[in-house]
């Protein structure tokens, strides 16, 4: 076995293909497989809950990776999943493609991964480990996305120093500050997966995943988000990581509102429809921005190559899965000026929508008057 990705508590091997019958067409199939070694300690009861987890979601939805069986190790009798194989995970993806994916294909991949979203949690099923390692696909140019890794972060059994107390397991910058079982944690991690969606980076690339840092997240610390962003985007992103919970978007909400931009954005493009769609002034402004700004760096470089993304990392900086065991958190809260930009931002398109409604009346009426002159016998020359 080859291994590919060694996680928090278990190793993903490139298994090789296998060949599986095919009943209907009664012919063997030809399938590359991954396998997932579970970590010895992770208990079996564990390992059939998030076997059930995937059975269910991929029967019901087609979410997640494909789940064929498990196989124990003749050696070391540790526990193997064997699952679909899939190409790559988002974080590579991104690294390798991002200065290539286009405002389109972020709306694309958006509205596909929050319908995927939507789909666990109306099984009422929460991820609680969902960042880009978890997100896999066999055609990410296509938004053909699976979700990976279910119900690790409630495996973990209690802390043993306080019965009442759960273990939280994850990747600490996608994780919501007051991880708790509950949906809207998983609506924070989108947000931030939003973000690096949309910039290309991974959040707090430059700091240690520490229990300081754990702090300081509590304490509303979130990712900086580029001024000339879609202000739409922004606001979804923002309303995602809100750190009062019942503020948060559900998935649903997150669906429709992306898909409208979606498919604004989409009209516009091909049939030069929605000019004055908001959503389309602003992604146009955002691409001359950033058109400006690649064009005055290949002027200082002199060069005109698109590289795969470089930023500097953190040593302590951890992006797989791990034990958070982290006592002395504070309660949760946002940033001092949160809520002021949210506001803000909330003001600003109710303003547009409120003039582009009155505008719209106007029209009405005005064209409700000139039918009435007619009805009334008064004719142009």
């Amino acid at each position: 076995m080859v291994q590919t990705i060694k996680g928090g508590f278990g190793t993903i091997h490139y298994g090789g293909p296998i060949n599986k019958w095919d009943i209907e067409n009664q012919q063997y199939e030809y399938r590359e497989v991954a396998l997932k070694k579970f970590d010895n300690f992770v208990n079996l009861n564990d390992i059939l809950n998030e076997m059930s987890i995937h059975l269910k979601i991929y029967n019901e939805y087609d979410a997640s990776v494909r789940f064929y069986g498990i196989i124990q190790d003749p050696e070391t009798h540790s526990y193997m999943m064997v699952l679909e194989y899939a190409d790559g995970n988002l974080r590579e993806y991104l690294k390798i493609n991002f200065n290539n994916i286009n405002w389109y294909k972020k709306l694309d991949d958006l509205q596909e991964l929050s319908d995927r979203l939507m789909n666990i949690h109306e099984l009422d099923i929460v991820h609680q480990d969902f960042y880009p390692g978890n997100i896999l696909s066999f055609d990410f140019k296509n938004s053909f996305f699976r979700i990976s890794d279910f119900g690790l972060s409630k495996l973990i059994g209690e802390n043993p120093n306080n019965p009442e107390k759960k273990n939280i397991v994850g990747v600490l910058p996608y994780i919501a500050p007051e991880v708790l079982s509950v949906k809207a944690a998983d609506v924070y991690s989108f947000g931030i997966i939003a973000y690096e969606m949309i910039t290309g980076f991974p959040p707090y690339p430059d700091i240690p995943h520490d229990e300081n840092s754990a702090i300081k997240i509590c304490n509303g610390l979130r990712p900086k988000i580029p001024f000339h962003t879609s202000k739409l985007i922004t606001r979804m992103i923002m309303r995602c990581w809100d750190a009062q919970i019942t503020y948060r978007p559900t998935f649903k909400e997150l669906r429709d509102e992306l898909h409208k931009y979606y498919k604004d954005y989409k009209d516009y493009l091909e049939e030069g429809k929605n000019k004055d769609s908001e959503i389309v002034i602003q992604i146009k402004k955002a691409e001359e921005f950033s058109a400006n700004q690649e064009s005055a760096n290949q002027e200082s470089t002199n060069t005109t190559t698109t590289t795969p993304l470089n930023y500097q990392t953190h040593p302590q900086e951890i992006y797989t899965s791990q034990l958070l065991n982290y006592s002395k958190l504070p309660k949760p809260k946002n940033e001092e000026n949160f809520k002021r930009e949210l506001e803000e931002l909330t003001k600003f398109f109710s303003h547009i929508t409120t003039n582009k409604i009155f505008s719209w009346r106007k029209r009405a009426l005005t064209l409700l008057g000139f039918v009435t002159l007619l009805s009334n016998g008064i004719r142009w020359l």
